[in-house]
């Protein structure tokens, strides 16, 4: 079944407690794969904590009750960027990541670095897939992978593809309050059920 493709918003320091109930809700595993270590609430705490909103960008994708189902967080680093991604388990195959890592590539090129890196462990499948898709090339030393992509310079199309990605992102988040609003007030107004009265004789 084919899936359209995930809007994709660029978030903000005000956004840090939806990035915290997004890292929380990943499972230990899926925990491991993202951090290549075990990390516990304190340590996600201290993470999105310290997210430079000035110099990094992070990107979001939120679902119909406008939580983050999909992030990826894209790090300065000299003459490259390195990127990680997260998508909920529930949120997997449709197209996510893969919206995710597109969306890096462009502020990527448009920030004017020459590559894109991502690190992960090498039996994080569902990333490596991701990379291969986009064409990186990867190398495994030792259980672990690096992932890279050379990148095009910034054009006209790079520019015109964040801000028409970002408006796009903007629509969809306002659609999706808009209904989520909606179905709250009609969860209000619907008349609860009444136990049906016992008949005497």
């Amino acid at each position: 079944m084919e899936h359209s493709t995930p809007a994709v918003t660029e978030l903000t320091r005000a956004h840090r407690p939806a990035l915290l109930r997004h890292f929380l809700t990943l499972d230990a595993h899926d925990r491991w794969l993202r951090f290549g270590a075990p990390t516990g609430a304190a340590a996600l705490r201290a993470y999105v904590g310290r997210i430079d909103f000035e110099r990094d960008v992070v990107f979001g994708i939120y679902d119909g009750e406008l939580e983050l189902v999909g992030v990826a967080h894209l790090a300065r680093a000299g003459e490259h960027a390195e990127l990680g991604i997260s998508v909920l388990a529930a949120h997997r195959s449709q197209g996510a990541g893969g919206a995710l890592l597109a969306r890096a590539v462009l502020r990527a090129r448009n920030w004017g670095v020459r590559t894109l890196y991502m690190h992960c462990l090498r039996e994080n499948e569902t990333i490596m897939h991701i990379a291969r898709k986009q064409g990186m090339r990867i190398v495994t030393e030792q259980g672990e992978a690096n992932a890279w992509l050379a990148l095009a310079p910034a054009d006209a199309s790079s520019h015109f593809g964040e801000v028409f990605a970002q408006r796009v992102a903007l629509f969809d988040y306002a659609l999706k309050a808009q209904l989520a609003g909606a179905r709250r007030v009609a969860s209000l107004l619907r008349p609860h059920r009444q136990r049906p009265r016992t008949l005497h004789s």
